[in-house]
């Protein structure tokens, strides 16, 4: 009876229900869904580079002890296939390390420099 009073038992493990896998006949896909990614929208500062370009993001914080609200930019270079300008307004897209320093890309040209 002390042996039974000493020992203690692992707690019991807690059955994960699975999600019914799709069949191909039905139409769906059986694509598993990844994490959203990052999208930032910013202006094309510089376009001199083949394939990249240097994309200014703008964005407004507000102060941590003043509350004033702030501007603060950042700049992210960024795979472009879509060929943009200096100035272009443009949605870049964060993927896979392309290179050192580069791991977004450009997905669409929001607007178009005249």
């Amino acid at each position: 009876m002390a042996k039974e009073a000493t020992e203690k038992k692992a707690p019991a493990k807690k059955a994960v229900k699975k999600a019914p896998k799709k069949s191909a006949e039905s139409g769906e896909s059986t694509a598993v869904v990844r994490g959203g990614r990052k999208t930032r929208e910013g202006v094309v500062v510089s376009a001199k580079m083949e394939k990249t370009v240097v994309v200014n993001i703008v964005r407004r914080v507000s102060h941590p002890l003043y509350g004033k609200v702030v501007l603060r930019s950042k700049k992210f270079k960024a795979h472009d296939l879509l060929g943009c300008d200096e100035g272009d307004k443009v949605e870049i897209m964060e993927t896979r390390p392309i290179s050192k320093d580069k791991c977004w890309r450009v997905t669409q040209i929001l607007e178009k420099v005249k």
